[in-house]
């Protein structure tokens, strides 16, 4: 019963995820959910540690801040894509739980730009071709230029996973857990493959309340109704991706 309260709740979640711009109410979420309105809340809450109200907010925060930092579009723009109904409205939840107004965040992001792109100008012009060779050669620079990244059409896939909320840093509890359950039931590659998917940004969400799911593919033939309640199921939509292979030590591993 415990692990299909997650899964009910987990399919809430998404739809939120996906719906920030339209106007969602708790009548129509305990819909989705198929819990009673005052049930729907208690169990909400229970499993994701916020009410549905508080989670709606901190996601449609999330989703602002990513817009702020990433595009040129105006606060208004900006808010009403987020589901906020007012510029007003998401000025004041914003500086509330960032501690800075929209126009300083995205200020602040362009400084944090510009500041990078003046130091990598003056390395190249400070540089001779084979001094700067030698110096980057072990660099986070070189690392992400050697990266041959291809461009592939990838399948939807039916994955187990194990949600990790806190520090990125942490994560190897969840592919602990997930990797014991995975060797009871005899998934290993290359049938399977195991997926990592960070859920958020730590630069605009508060660390200890990151999501990260550490998954493993699963066959259509595997039954779930013995699963543990810390493993959930879920698809993961088919499309296109970058991929690139990687083969060394962790420290070594850099992201685009």
């Amino acid at each position: 019963m415990i692990n299909d309260y997650r899964d009910r709740v987990n399919q809430v979640c998404k739809y939120i995820e996906t719906h920030l711009d339209h106007k969602l109410s708790l009548d129509q979420l305990a819909d989705l959910s198929h819990f009673s309105k005052y049930h729907f809340s208690r169990i909400f809450a229970s499993v994701t540690g916020d009410t549905p109200f508080a989670y709606i907010t901190k996601q449609r925060l999330a989703r602002a801040a990513a817009y702020l930092q990433n595009t040129d579009q105006s606060v208004l723009e900006i808010s009403l894509r987020c589901g906020f109904e007012s510029a007003s409205n998401f000025n004041a939840a914003f500086k509330k739980h960032y501690g800075q107004t929209p126009t300083e965040m995205r200020e602040q992001a362009m400084q944090d730009r510009n500041i990078s792109l003046w130091d990598r100008n003056s390395e190249e012009a400070g540089s001779a071709p084979t001094l700067y060779d030698q110096t980057v050669k072990h660099s986070l620079l070189r690392r992400v230029w050697q990266m041959q990244a291809t461009i592939e059409e990838l399948p939807l896939m039916e994955v187990a996973y194990v949600r990790h909320v806190g520090s990125y840093l942490e994560t190897y509890r969840a592919w602990a857990r997930l990797g014991e359950w995975a060797a009871e039931h005899r998934l290993f590659p290359p049938e399977q493959s195991f997926i990592g998917i960070s859920l958020d940004d730590p630069a605009v969400t508060e660390e200890e309340e990151c999501r990260y799911d550490a998954c493993v593919t699963v066959p259509n033939t595997l039954s779930r109704a013995d699963a543990p309640p810390e493993i959930r199921f879920q698809t993961l939509p088919g499309g296109l991706y970058a991929k690139f292979t990687f083969y060394d030590t962790l420290d070594k591993f850099a992201l685009l």
